[in-house]
């Protein structure tokens, strides 16, 4: 179930990011009673950090001050759905679900000029010597 209020509270989140300069993000992260715990803007350009979204922030927080039982039991409210980078944080917290506003193709359609141009990427290579440290890790 959407909650819509919390919803709107992580779209006015975004328009405070966004009157403080910096990009219009914002998130919060729930707990299963309805109890807000922690609320997050975009601050990438105040901060000088790329990082500073306001979903890794978010699931920093989460990773850091929840036991992995609490934390399955949240739900990220945000105004966009995460980047692949927030994602892959979200995910490695251990958080429950996400609902978002605007998907990643709307925003898109939003921004003048898309998104950013893809880097280039070579590889797999040198299993061998690559594959000592980690093997056995997990």
């Amino acid at each position: 179930m959407i909650d819509e209020s919390l919803l709107r509270r992580a779209i006015d989140l975004a328009a405070e990011a966004r009157e403080s300069g910096n990009p219009p993000f914002g998130s919060l992260l729930v707990a299963a009673d309805g109890t807000i715990l922690v609320e997050e803007r975009n601050s990438t350009v105040t901060d000088g950090d790329i990082s500073a979204h306001p979903e890794l922030k978010l699931a920093r927080w989460a990773a850091r001050e929840l036991d992995p039982e609490t934390a399955a039991a949240t739900t990220m409210y945000t105004s966009c759905q995460p980047c692949g980078m927030c994602t892959g944080a979200i995910e490695r917290s251990g958080l429950g679900r996400v609902v978002f506003a605007l998907s990643n193709d709307q925003l898109l359609d939003l921004k003048p000029g898309g998104g950013f141009p893809p880097v280039p990427q070579e590889g797999p290579a040198l299993l061998d010597e690559a594959r000592v440290p980690v093997e056995g890790y997990y």
